[in-house]
């Protein structure tokens, strides 16, 4: 297929390269121009001067990008995806609001979709084409973009309506968010008592609260400032403070969830919001009561 990608972070990049290696036709908008150009350079894939340009070349186009306001200016700037001509379907995999989700359905030029399907899996899963895609729409929805999907991700799920794959990726990063400050607790806690680190992981990672997520941030969890970051604080408390208000308008509670939000905006405060989440156990040695 004719695919377009805009958005080549450090999930993007291996996306779209993805696509290229499954024999998709691709081309690539990034803000970031040099990144683009960088990408080509390695897989050969086109570069768009413009996201309505990307439309133009594509049939399908997937972003992946940060959040609301930025893929507002993607879709809808003056010379946004949705002013171009070409793509009928648009699939957006980063980690939206659901309201932004049905502003991007809405204004959608008319015969186009607009499918929501963030992904969970950090940096490697996407490099290995092993994510986990949440599709909001239906089956038959999904059809025609299937070898789309299957090129990115290990299992797509598709959770029958627009809205639905924005709201379980929000309930999935929660989860996560809370795991990981768990985690630093855990540790802390241990090492207050006189157990090395790597000794009081051994032992969450053998025991009943084990989890993959906490198997393959290993490194960054005993020695974060020697690895690459893949998931900063920054987008930790943006997605939680998006899954607070989702909770709030459904009347949901979510006491661990604030919790979470809070230390991860004290951490920001204290200068870790660029490093990765996995710094939140720095943060907790130095949060010591």
């Amino acid at each position: 297929m004719r695919v377009g990608f805009a958005g080549l972070g450090r999930m993007g990049a291996h996306m779209a390269a993805n696509l290229v290696a499954a024999g998709h036709q691709v081309t690539v908008w990034n803000r970031s121009p040099e990144k683009a150009q960088a990408l080509a350079d390695q897989t050969g894939c086109a570069v768009a001067a413009t996201p309505a340009d990307l439309t133009y070349a594509s049939e399908v186009v997937v972003t992946m990008l940060a959040d609301d306001p930025s893929s507002e200016a993607v879709h809808l700037g003056p010379d946004g995806l949705f002013n171009g001509q070409g793509a009928r379907v648009f699939v957006e995999m980063g980690t939206m609001s659901p309201d932004h989700i049905r502003v991007l359905s809405d204004a959608a030029p008319e015969g186009c979709t607009v499918i929501d399907a963030p992904v969970s899996g950090a940096t490697q899963a996407a490099a290995d084409a092993q994510l986990l895609v949440m599709a909001g729409c239906s089956e038959d929805a999904l059809d025609p973009i299937r070898p789309v999907l299957d090129a990115l991700g290990r299992k797509t799920i598709c959770l029958g309506r627009t809205g639905a794959g924005a709201v379980m990726k929000l309930a999935v990063n929660s989860l996560i968010h809370g795991l990981n400050q768990t985690l630093a607790e855990a540790l802390t806690l241990g090492e207050a008592a006189g157990i090395a680190p790597e000794a009081a992981f051994e032992v969450i990672e053998n025991s009943a609260a084990a989890a993959p997520m906490l198997s393959y941030r290993k490194p960054l969890y005993l020695d974060e400032a020697s690895h690459d970051v893949t998931f900063t604080v920054a987008l930790a408390r943006k997605d939680m403070e998006v899954t607070a208000a989702l909770a709030e308008t459904l009347g949901t509670a979510m006491p661990q969830g604030k919790v979470t939000l809070d230390t991860l905006r004290r951490a920001e405060q204290a200068g870790f919001g660029a490093r990765d989440m996995a710094a939140m156990v720095n943060f907790m040695r130095k949060d010591k009561e």
